[in-house]
């Protein structure tokens, strides 16, 4: 796992050559320096997850409604310190106070979500029990794995692994948690809050700061579930890595998010959503919007609108902009390279270019169009302020040119009177349709996706049963009528039953 993560020092997950016994952060409004956290090495490590899997067990004890009331507790305790961790949010990655404060509310939203329904999804459950076995009587229980070590991204550094975090915890999980290295004061903080509001308990959360190879280390300790959320090569090396210990994952990795804008689009519409899902956070997102596949009615009329409402977005650190910066520089060599691939295969920039991608870390917003659908930027993860929009005949094309892409994460559809009909054609893992990015904003709904951009759900009921796994139990209640479970079963036991079967289905037949 070393060699493969080591080449990958320019992918969204930081520089993974970097090393050090410090993770200096910056403020990325000004440049400087503004903490130093201590990195955590393979003792330290292993360390946390043995002091994790002490608290496990006591955790799984105290029952749903035990495990509840310390969720209601770290709730109060993180809207206490909201607008604290806001701040720190806005200074670690730069995006504005005001999206950190929707990633605290994000975070809220997934507690009261698991503490409402976790007992609902994992809780015991009755099976029916067959004619043939009426002695017995069945159910399911849903265990937890034990210790789940979370890996986290920098672009939500406090929404998303703060929702895997908190799905792993409500399953009755002790958790680790592995921060980005350019973010990892976010991840301290949620560790503190909840040693705060779960003073009895501290050791069910544990934070460890560090470079890749702290994360490494932390898939070699032992832990029973990984939990990573990055880009697709490191997802791949983490996968290869959990694949020699059989270690099961939840991956949530990159993706090449498309639109559908059909003929009956309400264009306004369209393009407020579709140029906020593409520039929002920079378009450091999974589920960015990346490509549009405009129908070629409306394509002019719609690029029109949205290159309008970009010209107006601009990237900085003051109280008027709209987006931050692109916080890990080897992103935005990725950004330019892309634009330009776009732009020497016949596209046009009708907002910023290959210079809106400049040597600091803000990068202004880019709209593409006429871009090939064999461009970088229509095939490939941006993951910058960039969309791209490709003129299709109409919503066939568009559906099959998302469905052959090696992605599936999110998407989107515009359309008056279709929009659910194709949205249930695309092969994704999610959709929206007539908004940008919505389905993230509902703590039910589950998030994932499929191909490349990896496997597993977080969030919702699919969130919970992702960090518990099913136990069947059968119990006898009484003797068989007939032993059918060891070798005095007489010859021809199961005859009769056989036949009883038998005679049931051939009358469904002639009666259907």
């Amino acid at each position: 796992m070393s060699t493969a993560l080591s080449t990958d020092a320019t992918t969204r997950d930081g520089d993974l050559a970097a090393t050090g016994t410090e993770v200096i952060t910056i403020d990325q409004a000004t440049g400087e320096e503004l903490a130093r956290h201590p990195v955590a090495g393979p003792e330290e490590v292993q360390a946390a997850v043995a002091a994790a899997r002490a608290a496990a067990a006591p955790w799984w004890d105290l029952g749903f409604d035990g495990r509840a009331a310390r969720l209601r507790a770290w709730r109060r305790e993180i809207a206490r310190g909201g607008e604290e961790v806001a701040a720190l949010i806005h200074a670690e990655n730069g995006k504005s106070v005001e999206d950190g404060r929707a990633e605290v509310l994000s975070t809220i939203g997934h507690l009261t979500f698991v503490i409402d329904n976790a007992e609902r999804v994992l809780g015991r459950r009755k099976v029916a029990v067959p004619p043939t076995t009426p002695n017995q009587r069945g159910f399911v229980e849903h265990l937890p794995y034990g210790v789940v070590g979370v890996i986290g991204p920098w672009n939500f550094p406090l929404g998303t692994p703060g929702a895997i975090v908190i799905h792993a915890l409500a399953a009755g999980n002790a958790v680790v948690l592995k921060p980005s290295q350019l973010t990892p004061g976010v991840g301290e903080w949620l560790a503190r809050s909840w040693a705060r509001a779960v003073p009895d308990m501290p050791d069910v959360l544990h934070n460890l700061i560090g470079f890749a190879a702290t994360g490494q280390a932390l898939t070699e300790a032992g832990v029973d579930k990984i939990a990573f959320t990055g880009s697709v090569r490191t997802g791949q090396a983490v996968a290869a890595a959990c694949a020699s210990r059989l270690t099961p994952m939840l991956l949530e990795l990159g993706g090449n998010d498309g639109v559908v804008v059909a003929r009956d689009a309400d264009l306004d519409e369209a393009a407020a959503h579709i140029t906020w899902g593409a520039l929002q956070n920079s378009g450091c997102g999974c589920i960015s919007h990346e490509v549009a596949y405009v129908v070629d009615e409306v394509h002019d009329a719609l690029v029109e609108k949205i290159a309008a409402l970009a010209r107006q977005v601009r990237a900085g650190s003051g109280d008027d902009d709209q987006i931050g910066p692109v916080p890990m520089p080897g992103q935005i060599p990725v950004i330019r390279h892309h634009v330009e691939d776009a732009i020497a295969r016949g596209a046009t920039a009708v907002v910023g270019g290959p210079d809106a991608a400049g040597a600091d870390r803000y990068v202004q917003p880019t709209i593409l169009v006429d871009v090939p659908v064999d461009a970088l930027a229509a095939t490939e993860e941006t993951f910058g302020p960039v969309l791209s929009i490709v003129r299709v005949r109409d919503t066939d094309e568009a559906v099959e040119l998302i469905n052959s892409g090696p992605y599936g994460l999110g998407s989107a559809v515009f359309s008056r009177e279709h929009g659910e009909e194709i949205a249930r054609r695309l092969r994704v893992g999610m959709t929206s349709v007539n908004d940008a990015i919505a389905f993230s904003m509902i703590p039910g709904l589950p998030f994932g996706g499929r191909g490349i951009s990896g496997y597993g759900r977080k969030h919702g009921d699919e969130g919970l049963l992702e960090f518990a796994y099913p136990h069947a139990i059968s119990v006898k209640t009484g003797p068989a009528p007939v032993a059918t479970t060891t070798f005095e079963r007489p010859p021809g036991a199961l005859t009769g039953a056989l036949a009883a079967v038998r005679d049931r289905l051939l009358a469904e037949r002639e009666q259907g």
